[in-house]
Formats: structure tokens, sequence, C-alpha cells
């Protein structure tokens, strides 16, 4: 039997946890109870057993079948001083531990931690995860987390654990990372490094944290959707094919509209999008052309000084910049119906190589062949 009730002595000790989230079960359940001399404790291969006398540990005890007697229990033997006789009873309670891997036990930030991110300024982030846990020192554990209770579930132990997680976890997100938008590809970093730093934290309890993982790292909800934004402009290569192709998606969708009602708003859409999208593919095309056209550049023949290209005089030496004739004399750029060169002086016309109709006396461009204002042959 199991339990001590009404007098009757313990004479079968073992445990069977049915649950699967026990760490320790301790036997009598309800407190210290009469273990009879030669009695049989059995311990599984993924269990532990500790036999406590008048509140302190005498003896531990692996897997197998044993007899507590005199030859099995040599401490708590030292500790009476002397043999027990017959089959006198001993007033003890047993800890039975589970030593087999507790996995799939979670942990998260209750609330948002804050972090300084490079990219996105201050944020508050939300981080969960999971995590497995092995008893690995059971006395430790035992003085240390279980004290006097009858039972340890994991459930006892996972809301303190997830806490120094997450503790530590704020600090080292801190230290390692500088923008979420560089996680992608990290979990399994930051995971094993998290891992290393949680060591020496579960030893102090009797504990092995076999294993660590992050799940996910998520910003509030319109920091996701700011970055997906920026995701799609990114992704979208040419805008005026987007604007498009968003025309024609809403013109099909405006025309597939049912009832009276629906069709004629409908059909109003589909002759006012049209116009609607044309105009702000010309405005698109107007802005880029204008902001193109301002930053263009040219260089002054005549000081080489930066002027805009579609300046027609420079701005440092008046030199102009539309070629309509030039001077024989210096080269220098002439006005229309310029009479005299305005570098050199000289006189522009027959001596400047202006040929004049015979017929309109209008004058024509140098080796001109026929008058540009009446054709006739010069």
């Amino acid at each position: 039997m199991n339990k001590f009730d009404g007098g009757v002595f313990l004479e079968n000790i073992e445990w069977f946890d049915e649950s699967g989230e026990e760490l320790v079960h301790r036997l009598p359940e309800n407190g210290s109870g009469e273990i009879k001399y030669g009695a049989q404790l059995t311990v599984r291969e993924s269990q532990a057993a500790v036999l406590f006398y008048k509140g302190k540990a005498c003896d531990a005890f692996g897997p197998g079948r044993h007899t507590l007697k005199t030859m099995n229990l040599p401490i708590l033997t030292k500790i009476l001083s002397i043999p027990w006789r017959g089959d006198s009873p001993l007033r003890a309670e047993v800890y039975m531990v589970n030593l087999k891997y507790f996995t799939n036990l979670k942990w998260g930030t209750r609330n948002p931690v804050a972090f300084r991110d490079q990219e996105l300024g201050l944020i508050r982030l939300r981080a969960h995860g999971i995590f497995n846990i092995q008893v690995v020192q059971p006395l430790l554990f035992i003085n240390s987390l279980v004290g006097t209770m009858a039972t340890m579930t994991t459930e006892g132990v996972e809301t303190y654990l997830k806490r120094v997680i997450v503790s530590r976890f704020n600090d080292y997100l801190g230290e390692q990372l500088d923008t979420i938008l560089n996680l992608p590809g990290k979990f399994d970093e930051l995971s094993e490094d998290l891992q290393k730093r949680l060591t020496k934290d579960f030893a102090h309890f009797g504990l092995r944290l076999s294993q660590l993982y992050i799940t996910s790292i998520t910003p509030p909800d319109e920091v996701q959707k700011a970055i997906d934004d920026q995701s799609r402009m990114n992704a979208i290569k040419d805008m005026d094919k987007f604007m498009q192709m968003k025309a024609a998606m809403a013109m099909e969708k405006a025309a597939s509209s049912q009832g009276e009602s629906g069709a004629g708003m409908g059909m109003g859409m589909g002759l006012m999008l049209p116009g609607m999208f044309a105009n702000a593919f010309q405005q698109n095309h107007n802005n880029r052309s204008g902001s193109t056209a301002t930053s263009r550049t040219a260089e002054c023949p005549d000081c080489s000084g930066q002027i805009p290209a579609e300046a027609r005089f420079c701005p440092a030496c008046g030199h102009q910049q539309v070629v309509i004739s030039q001077c024989d004399n210096c080269g220098k750029n002439l006005s229309p119906n310029a009479k005299f060169c305005p570098q050199c002086g000289q006189k522009t016309g027959q001596q400047a190589g202006v040929s004049i109709c015979g017929k309109c006396k209008a004058e024509n461009l140098p080796q001109s062949m026929f008058c540009n204002q009446c054709g006739e042959r010069l």
C-alpha cells in the first residue's frame, strides 16, 4: 500500500505521475508517516527518492527496488545510533522527484517592453517562446523551491521562471539588437545566447535549462503596419504601372456592382476613374519632369560658368545661349536683328556675312540660297 491511514504502516512505497506535470510528490501526502522497517521502496528510471527524518534529508535512492533496512540506511542508522528492532516503524517521509524533461513550458512578456530602435525610434515590443527544464539536483530543488509542500507541479515553477527569462531577455535585447528590421534569421542566435545567460539562474534551484526558444518578437500594430507599407513600396518597381493596375482593378470592381443603384454607381465610377487616374499620371509626370529640368545645368561657352539649362543668357557675363548667328570678328553669339556685336562692336549685316534679299530686302543667314521671307533665290 502507498498511503498511511489509521495507523497502518507503509510497506510498499512507489509513485506514478498520471498528470505528467508533477516535479515532486511527497509520501505520505498528509505529512510524516510511519514507514515500516523493511518496507519496499520502488524508484523508476526517471525518478529519484529522498528520505527525510525529523526535517532533514537522510538518504537518497536511485532507480531500483530498495528494502528500507539498516544496511540501506547508513546515514539514518548513524543518526539513530541504535538498530531497529523487529518491525518498529519510523516516522519519516519520502520525496519522489521526477527527473524527466518537462517540455513546452511557455514564457512571454506580460506587458510590452520599451526598446530604442535605431531605425524606428522608441517602440514597445512583445516577445514569446518556450523552454524545457529538468531536475538535476533533487535535494537542492526540494530545499529551495518545494519546502514542505506535498506536491510541486510545472505550473508552480513556470510563473517564476518565465519572469526570470523575461528579465534577462530585456537586458540582452538592449545590448545585442540595433533594430527589429534585422530580426529575421537571428532567432536561433538570440535563443542560444539567452539560454547561456540563464544557465546559472536555473542552477541555483537544482534545475537545468535544456532548451530555450524565441518564437516571436512583435512590435505594436501601428509599427507593423508602417513596416508592411514600406515593404510594399520597396516591392513596387514601377509606380505608373502599379497605378494603372489599381485603376483597372477599381473599374472592374465598379463594373461588377449588382443591383440598380449599384449598377448606376458602378457605371459612374467607370466613367470617372479613367480621367482621375489620367490626371494623376499627368501630374506625376509633370512633377518628375519639372524636378528633372530644374536640376539640369549647362556650361556657358563664354565664361565657363554653370547656368540653368533653360536660361537664354548667362547671369554672370550676359552671353546669349541660343545661337542664331555669330560675329565674324570675335565669334560672339548675336541676338536676332542685332546691328552691332555687343562684344567687339563690329557691324553686322553684309560685313558679318548676312545675305540681303534683293526683292524684299529681308536679312537671311549667311550662305542661304533662298530668302526665308519671300522665297526668292538669293
